[in-house]
């Protein structure tokens, strides 16, 4: 029975449909963008002059950093369950940090926007700096650790 319950768990963890990025990739969380399905992972960038762009297998999003009204950065800690089944039970004690990007903006019809996004880990510091020099808009962070985490402090 047990040989059952644990191959159902490992099947269940690593079907999920969870995110589970490069480092160096975004995933769209979600938000209020027709036609860009939850999930939807790719590559973000804020190198553009005038657009924040998300690129993805369907097409590209850009945002234009003039549109934009408020960005936020926030982090969701959890353990790394599927690799303490199948690697090692220490595993357990390991957190896996997930990072979060919202922004919101004006459409070209002026209405309210917003998109989440989560970073991976290797591309945070550079878009949250390079987002606060093209918008001209302060991060503004869930909490210190979240502060801490993209400061680099």
């Amino acid at each position: 029975m047990r040989k059952v319950i644990s191959i159902y768990v490992i099947f269940a963890v690593l079907c999920s449909p969870a995110l589970v990025l490069d480092s160096k990739k975004t995933g769209y969380v979600g938000g209020t963008i027709a036609g860009l399905k939850e999930g939807t992972e790719g590559k973000s960038s804020a190198l553009d002059e005038n657009n924040f762009v998300f690129e993805h297998k369907n097409g590209k999003l850009l945002i234009p950093y003039k549109d934009v009204e408020e960005l936020e950065y926030g982090q969701k800690a959890g353990r790394r369950v599927a690799v303490a089944i199948l690697v090692s039970p220490l595993a357990i004690f390991s957190k896996k940090r997930k990072h979060y990007l919202t922004i919101s903006y004006k459409n070209e019809a002026g209405k309210g926007q917003a998109a989440v996004f989560e970073l991976g880990k290797d591309v945070i510091r550079t878009m949250l700096s390079s987002l606060e020099a093209r918008t001209g808009k302060q991060i503004q962070y869930q909490d210190e650790e979240a502060k801490k985490s993209a400061k680099g402090n």
